[in-house]
């Protein structure tokens, strides 16, 4: 008997979408911080929570995901782990907590960028071939939860240690931490049994060797 094909499901912003440059691009085109904050985009949120620009932070966070949202680039080896997963016949699907429009600034469509997004890095094209309706963009964090479980995935990609321990996160689900920065608090992935991936690169052997055991 054969059996059926294993189902991955992987979060989309930080994730598949790396935002680094993009937040300090627009940081520095708003003057909000200068050349000693590091390209990343925690460093550039801290940054302005510390100086009390909170608002400017969230507003910035509807023009990243929603107008300019092109600009991110894939990280590293993500679009050829999605490209290898799929020959393999590993069924995929993408699963993000996101909400529709900006809490602040313009009234845009994120979910509709995020699909954007998607084809414009080749993620619906031949190559890798992701069917449009494995996309799941969930309202809710709880939406997101219950649609992992839904969807049987044996394995679920993420970077925020919180979501990934959440107490109704599936426990059938194997849990793949994804901290491309190193900044997960140390010892989380080893006291909570996650499997801590650095890049994209390492991270299709690290899943087949979940799914063979």
């Amino acid at each position: 008997m054969v059996s059926p094909p294993p189902i991955i499901g992987i979060d989309f912003d930080n994730t598949l979408v790396c935002y680094d440059v993009l937040f300090h691009r627009i940081a520095r085109e708003q003057n909000l911080i200068d050349d000693t904050i590091p390209v990343n985009k925690t460093a550039v949120r801290d940054y302005l929570r510390s100086i009390g620009r909170e608002p400017a932070w969230t507003e910035m966070q509807g023009v990243v995901y929603g107008t300019r949202i092109i600009e991110a680039e894939p990280f590293p080896g993500a679009i050829d782990f999605l490209t290898q997963a799929g020959r393999r016949g590993w069924t995929l699907h993408i699963v993000s907590h996101k909400t529709r429009a900006p809490i602040l600034g313009a009234a845009l469509d994120l979910h509709a960028a995020a699909r954007r997004w998607l084809e414009t890095y080749g993620v619906f094209g031949p190559t890798v071939a992701l069917p449009r309706e494995n996309v799941w963009l969930e309202l809710t964090k709880q939406e997101k939860l219950r649609r992992i479980e839904t969807l049987g995935c044996q394995v679920f990609i993420d970077d925020l240690p919180e979501f990934l321990l959440d107490p109704a996160f599936p426990p059938q689900t194997r849990r793949f931490l994804f901290d491309p920065n190193r900044i997960a608090a140390p010892g989380v992935a080893a006291a909570a049994a996650l499997e801590t991936v650095f890049s994209w690169s390492e991270m299709l052997p690290r899943v087949a060797h979940v799914l063979a055991h």
